[in-house]
């Protein structure tokens, strides 16, 4: 049985290939998420195949925009059946509030989720967005205002989830992408960084042994899964992988 951890990252140019790898790997899976790629490509039919198949859906869109407008997004979000929809923490404390209120008020059925920092940012990225701050104070900074505006559940990569655990406690849901495979043989050690960092656009990241380890309650895996010899046995492994750093926290 799956721990139910495990997000998978549908990211695909079209909904039958997010369909067929997507329903080839729901034993292993948590939930399915839906991001921007899809989304924009498909529309409201990005979501209806996984409602169809009993996946819980992640829709990753990001929202961030004036609070009006986000309220808005966030009533159609919950009407298309979106069980977590992101939105950024930097948004300011208006749109968060606003955004929780409207999924409180559609039902309570969809989850407000804060992006904090975006795993590819590091200390050199927020000094040129004029930032005077490292990832770990500001994804705390961030997560901390989202969750007195009432948000509970929270992005953040495997370097932050040990100190936004610690900053909001167990009520918090921590979810974490950025999460690469480890070495062969070697559970928990850490993967070729070199390869897992120049090969792509994440910065911050760690196995998903690491981010349950450290506190995290799901993991978003995309490319590692997609683009695997065998992509569902790379989700089970994934899921094994969790199941034994689930049972270390214990």
């Amino acid at each position: 049985m799956s721990t139910g951890r495990l997000i998978f990252a549908a990211d695909f140019a079209d909904v039958d290939e997010a369909r067929r790898a997507s329903l080839a790997l729901q034993p292993h899976l948590g939930l399915v998420k839906i991001g921007l790629e899809l989304f924009v490509g498909a529309g409201p039919q990005a979501l209806s195949w996984a409602r169809e198949a009993g996946l819980p859906v992640f829709l990753d869109l990001k929202l961030h925009d004036i609070p009006a407008t986000v309220e808005r997004a966030v009533d159609r979000a919950v009407a298309l059946g979106a069980r977590m929809l992101t939105v950024h923490a930097g948004g300011g404390k208006e749109m968060l509030a606003r955004a929780v209120r409207r999924a409180e008020a559609a039902g309570d059925t969809c989850t407000i989720v804060a992006v904090t920092v975006l795993t590819s940012l590091d200390d050199a990225d927020l000094t040129q967005l004029g930032i005077d701050a490292k990832p770990d104070a500001h994804a705390r900074r961030l997560a901390r205002l989202a969750f007195d505006q009432g948000v509970r559940a929270f992005v953040c990569s495997p370097e932050e989830v040990a100190t936004l655990r610690v900053e909001l406690g167990p009520m918090a849901t921590l979810i974490t992408p950025g999460v690469r495979p480890e070495i062969p043989g070697l559970p928990g050690a850490t993967f070729n960084a070199g390869s897992a960092k120049g090969s792509d656009d994440q910065k911050r990241v760690a196995t998903a042994r690491d981010a349950i380890a450290r506190g995290a309650d799901y993991v978003v895996v995309g490319r590692p899964i997609r683009d695997a010899a065998d992509p569902v046995a790379a989700a089970a492994s994934l899921d094994q992988s969790v199941r034994e750093a689930l049972a270390g926290r214990a």
